[in-house]
């Protein structure tokens, strides 16, 4: 056999240096590692210097426990950790860094040097030590209060093939900010600092967790968010979900983590996904930060080099649980969300707190639940006025009804209450403006809703209890449409009469090439019978009737929905626009439309204040 392929063992260093292939594939990659060592050490204050992108130099300064003399040369072998003693350590790891192959990678493409002083150091007024991985190295006295420094110079210095594949200065300190920002992210008691070639870039001070979010998603992502703090048995998820209008293009405000620790984990992006499947336009990504605690023995976060992917022991428990928390936070109606600026500014509570208050965590009320939405009666382009006996008429609402009918009559008790701050979260109506928009007042300012896109909502979640319970309401018609239809066409209707019964259609034949609707379901008797029939047969065809049942149900409901709802150029009466906004605050996910557009947007005084250039 030739000498070349005898089997051997290999060298120490190449050893290293192939693993460093796994953990270090660029800066970002050595400063996470050293930040999770150093946050594991128990900083406080963790300062960070960059040079040439992280390639030339990364400068760890942590407050941390720091590491004994003894220990230093130890600590830049392989397999060497203080984080776990046994298998059962392994099995329930509760820190950020346990592979014991951070340091040793580095120092293995890099020149690295250890700054430390121990808190036993520190007690017995002992000096600082620094050592230079360097074969033979040994600790030498330096000066350093509390900590570690952990300095490393000239990555791949001594794999220039490596090195190649590097990108600019810039792009490689883009990724470390995002690394810093990600474990920033996660521990708003530590104080951060970044600094690129002696310049300040960022500044994280020690705080509570909203303030952190704002620092590094913004003030206008916290804006857009919805609390979230949820609690079942080991599971508990908290942090902040952003509404649909604040939609990304790409998928770079999502931040997801397990135990204290930023992951990419599939599952956990699909059931948020899921979360926010009725509300999402287009190919929009979501924006989201959340924080899943589980039981560390129900995860495996050995699966992955650089510890980005984990396993669940129960995965399909974890996916219903964060899916059903976040869907309920999107959903929950306007009566179950605080409208004051007040209540905004308030840091995430126990779940217990929530679900009293009747905030995020909370599903709407029975009562709101079951409450009868406007529909549309008969009328001249299938457009009718909308029913206002259902919602609760107060005094209130009765004064406001009764002077938009007389314009001489002094303001409304309405107004007075609008005013007082005991207005309803969408306030009642005073106009509408070019048949499209609805414009009311309340506590806040003035509000503006897409009339179409609010019913067409309030009819797609109506459309989908009454088919979940099997109770869809139909609607005979006086006088059945009768429409041209090809043999395709009447074929599937005799077919599928059934089904179109479930649904609340009665279609049959009546010659031919000919078929006649007899009755729809209730919530659409304002739409084309005609054209809703042609859709729903074209989804039969196209889908088969097991489809459009399960997975295609919710696309045709919302086709349906939209076609049901109130048209543009369509005069409502002050009575009907305050019906369609109480019956949006009854509804959930009435924000926005079934294509995920917003339905409604609010104008505070301080807004139109300084529009106007108001107290200047």
């Amino acid at each position: 056999m030739p000498e070349s392929v005898r089997i051997h063992l290999l060298p120490d260093l190449l050893i290293s240096q192939i693993a460093a292939g796994e953990v270090v594939d660029r800066p970002a990659s050595v400063l996470k590692e050293l930040l999770e060592n150093a946050l594991d050490a128990g900083s406080s204050t963790i300062q960070i210097q960059l040079e040439e992108g992280g390639v030339k130099l990364i400068r760890v300064s942590d407050d941390g426990i720091g590491i004994a003399r003894d220990e230093l040369a130890l600590a830049l072998l392989r397999h060497a950790t203080s984080k776990i003693h046994s298998l059962d350590d392994l099995e329930r790891v509760g820190t950020l860094g346990f592979r014991g192959e951070a340091l040793a990678s580095v120092a293995a493409v890099a020149r690295v040097t250890l700054t430390s002083r121990h808190r036993g150091e520190q007690a017995s007024k002992q000096h600082a030590w620094r050592l230079a991985a360097a074969t033979g190295a040994t600790p030498e006295p330096a000066a350093l209060l509390a900590g570690t420094v952990v300095e490393m110079r000239d990555l791949y210095y001594n794999t220039p093939a490596r090195r190649k594949f590097l990108k600019s200065d810039n792009t490689e300190f883009a990724h470390c900010t995002e690394a810093v920002k990600r474990i920033a992210l996660a521990h708003p008691e530590v104080a951060f600092t970044l600094a690129h070639n002696t310049r300040v870039n960022l500044h994280l001070p020690r705080s509570d967790a909203r303030t952190r979010a704002g620092s590094i998603l913004g003030e206008d992502f916290l804006l857009e968010a919805r609390c979230l703090d949820v609690q079942a048995g080991p599971l508990h998820v908290a942090g902040y979900c952003a509404l649909p209008a604040y939609s990304r293009a790409r998928s770079d405000a999502q931040y997801c983590y397990v135990n204290g620790r930023f992951v990419r984990d599939k599952l956990l992006s699909h059931a948020v996904r899921e979360a926010y499947q009725d509300l999402l336009h287009g190919s929009r990504y979501p924006a989201y930060c959340l924080f899943l605690e589980i039981d560390p023995a129900g995860i495996d976060v050995n699966v992955h080099p650089q510890k980005t992917e984990v396993r669940f022991r129960d995965a399909r428990a974890v996916h219903q649980f964060v899916f059903h928390a976040v869907q309920r936070v999107l959903a929950a109606p306007l009566t179950a969300v605080p409208v004051s600026s007040e209540m905004d500014s308030q840091q995430p509570r126990p779940a217990s707190d929530l679900q009293a208050t009747g905030w995020p965590v909370s599903q709407a009320s029975p009562e709101a639940g079951s409450a009868e939405h406007p529909t549309f009666g008969n009328r001249a382009a299938h457009q009718g006025s909308l029913r206002v006996g259902e919602p609760a008429a107060s005094g209130a609402y009765l004064a406001f009804a009764q002077a938009a009918r007389t314009p001489d009559s002094p303001q409304p008790a309405a107004l007075a209450s609008c005013a007082d701050g005991e207005a309803p979260p969408l306030g009642y109506a005073l106009a509408q403006l070019h048949g499209v928009y609805i414009l009311a007042q309340n506590s806040q300012g003035l509000v503006v809703v897409d009339m179409h896109a609010a019913h067409e909502r309030i009819l797609y979640e109506k459309l989908k209890r009454a088919l979940e319970s099997q109770e869809v309401a139909t609607q005979s018609l006086l006088i059945p449409a009768v429409f041209s239809a090809d043999d395709v066409d009447v074929a599937t209707a005799e077919e599928h009469a059934e089904s179109l019964r479930q649904l609340g259609f009665d279609v049959a034949p009546v010659g031919p090439r000919q078929l006649a609707v007899r009755s729809v379901p209730a919530l659409l008797q304002a739409a084309d019978p005609a054209a809703l029939t042609r859709a729903l047969l074209g989804e039969l065809r196209e889908h088969g009737v097991t489809q459009l049942m399960t997975a295609k149900q919710n696309e045709f409901l919302a086709s349906m929905a939209c076609q049901g709802a109130v048209r543009a150029r369509r005069l409502l009466s002050v009575a009907e626009m305050n019906a369609l906004l109480r019956q949006m605050e009854d509804t959930e996910r009435s924000g926005h439309c079934n294509h995920g557009r917003p339905t409604w947007t609010e104008f505070s005084m301080a807004d139109l204040d300084r529009h106007f250039l108001r107290g200047r």
